[in-house]
């Protein structure tokens, strides 16, 4: 059986912090290691790492740090595409300000936490079309991935995604995208650690 992956097209230190936090909230798993600004493990690595996981689904995190042509988080999520151990049941695409081609979001979920069949900017804003912009989004309409969620600045959006607020609109983004698939949530009681990564508690106080 395939192992499954949720990709966040995002990886930042605040994104990944508010990633870990909704994965606690809906007791799923992440590889915390596959964050960085840009992504700094490869393909491969973080496959085996996901493999390693004893989750059904597990999030990864994919950054090419505001590159417009493909860069590190780009090609880490192209190899793990490629990986026929691995099943990638949907994308969370996060906007950002780089000038690209974007993809077509299924729907999105604004900072205020509406879904809405349009996409939104970085601030979490509806936007008059439906694709989504941001350095990391083109390679998921090349390999086909759906569905596509669009979301703004995980644990940003106005304060209204904060890690203290429990990421509320990452959380349903993921929630959505889980429901869409028709995946049932883990059993409870598991929290977002992973083989060799940081448990969440004092997370929020580290970042400050």
């Amino acid at each position: 059986m395939k192992k499954k992956v949720i990709v966040v097209t995002d990886g930042d230190r605040i994104a990944k912090a508010a990633v870990e936090r909704a994965a606690q909230n809906l007791n799923l798993r992440t590889i915390s290691s596959s964050a960085g600004n840009p992504t700094r493990l490869s393909g491969q690595e973080i496959a085996e790492l996901v493999l390693s996981s004893p989750a059904e689904v597990v999030i990864v995190m994919c950054d090419d740090r505001g590159k417009s042509s493909r860069g590190q988080g780009e090609n880490a999520l192209f190899k793990l595409a490629k990986d026929p151990r691995l099943e990638i049941i949907g994308a969370l695409a996060v906007a950002a300000h780089t000038p690209c081609k974007g993809v077509e979001v299924d729907r999105s979920v604004t900072k205020n936490g509406e879904f809405v069949e349009k996409s939104v900017d970085k601030d979490g804003e509806l936007q008059s079309g439906k694709r989504i912009y941001g350095d990391t989004v083109d390679v998921l309409e090349e390999l086909g991935i759906r569905p596509i969620i669009g979301l703004g600045d995980p644990g940003k959006m106005d304060r209204k995604d904060e890690v203290k607020k429990g990421a509320p609109i990452t959380t349903a983004a993921l929630r959505d995208l889980l429901q869409a698939e028709k995946e049932n949530l883990p059993a409870e009681g598991r929290n977002c650690q992973e083989t060799g990564e940081v448990k969440l508690k004092g997370l929020e106080e580290k970042r400050q």
